[in-house]
């Protein structure tokens, strides 16, 4: 029986998943609280890839502070279904059970197939009651990436830009520093440090000579969430049709970067040169670009790019979030648009619902979802 404990419970574990945000893919940012007679005796959450898991904090938090029997008994809240497979590191549905755990309750099923109701089985063979659902709304939007990457193949890509009120990113000159307030620029940075890969086309770097690094002292966090994010800083990548990108460009320098492109090319490492097919326009074909999303492990994919590749990704359908950070101000006509499309008709029009709408200093945060995305 659900109680309004259990979801009181489960959104303190929701929060205390989100500090592994910042550090823990590829695995997904996992929360776990342990409760005995009303009381939260443990808390945990997912550790950097090779490093525990969030049950195995949390149980060894508890017996830290109270002794080694101290989750006999005790109830689990946990934001994911609980792994039972070996992989860096032990089965964490095994921990549980040996912990003594009286019950689990868990928001979401893991899709990842290694898991898939594995874990919930075992659990429940092992004597333990296991509810699910429980907060499960929210934790699926937590977890976007991560269960987009395990039903689908490749992670959540979310499409950023700064714009006008009248939807221009810059002017004619190509002029664009800066379109938004100080407040919104550092929001940028809490969005990156959330991201494991960071995504810009080669005009955008030929134009700023962009770097797509995280700023320390811009970053909105608190000292453990910053030390996390600049610990593990999210992976770069350049879409360069005709390998145009410098080697000298400052978004190549200091961690490796990968460059995508439909040219044969040779830059030196740390750049990585991954070829892909061009479309009938001689651009990056898009969808052969999912393809190589797909043999890696980016749970959450932001992209920062002028009007070409964003329009591009906006009618092909490839995008699953926008977010719009819109300054009050006027660029006028001749100004460049937020995305290049060649749309003839209204029902050619790409359709959004939104689904947040936030004042940052005196600028909007607008996220909005694509209506048809009809790319998988």
């Amino acid at each position: 029986m659900i109680s309004e404990q259990d979801r009181s419970f489960m959104e303190y574990a929701i929060t205390v998943g989100q500090c592994a945000r910042y550090w823990s893919a590829p695995n997904p940012p996992v929360g776990c609280v342990l409760v005995k007679d009303g009381l939260v005796i443990g808390e945990g959450f997912t550790q950097p890839a090779g490093d525990a898991h969030a049950e195995v904090m949390a149980i060894e938090a508890a017996c830290n502070v109270r002794g080694s029997d101290a989750a006999q008994g005790a109830t689990a809240y946990v934001t994911l279904e609980p792994c039972s497979h070996q992989g860096r590191t032990g089965p964490c549905v095994a921990a549980l059970i040996e912990a003594g755990l009286e019950r689990v309750v868990v928001a979401v099923k893991d899709p990842n197939p290694q898991v898939s109701g594995q874990g919930l089985s075992r659990l429940r063979e092992a004597g333990i009651a296991v509810e699910v659902g429980v907060g499960a709304e929210a934790v699926e939007q937590d977890l976007a990436g991560f269960l987009l990457r395990m039903r689908r193949g490749y992670g959540r890509i979310t499409l950023k830009t700064a714009a006008s009120l009248d939807g221009c990113t810059s002017m004619a000159s190509g002029e664009s520093q800066w379109v938004t307030s100080e407040h919104a620029r550092q929001d940028v940075q809490r969005l990156r440090a959330e991201s494991d890969l960071i995504v810009t086309g080669t005009g955008t770097v030929l134009a700023d000579d962009c770097r797509l690094t995280l700023r320390s002292d811009a970053l909105p966090l608190s000292d453990d969430d910053k030390t996390r994010a600049l610990s593990y800083p999210p992976t770069r990548m350049v879409m360069d049709s005709h390998g145009r990108t410098p080697r000298d460009a400052k978004v190549l320098q200091g961690e490796p970067t990968v460059l995508i492109t439909t040219q044969a090319c040779e830059h030196p490492a740390p750049t990585i040169v991954h070829r892909v097919r061009a479309n009938a326009e001689d651009r990056i074909d898009l969808a052969d670009w999912i393809a190589f999303l797909r043999t890696q492990t980016y749970n959450e994919i932001l992209v920062e790019a002028g009007p070409t590749l964003s329009g591009a990704l906006l009618q092909e359908g490839w995008v699953d979030r926008l977010v719009v950070y819109q300054a009050p101000k006027l660029f006028g006509n001749t100004a460049r648009p937020l995305a290049t499309m060649a749309l003839d008709t209204l029902s050619d029009a790409v359709e959004l619902t939104f689904t947040e709408v936030t004042r940052i200093g005196s600028d909007l945060r607008i996220i909005a979802t694509p209506l048809r995305r009809g790319q998988e």
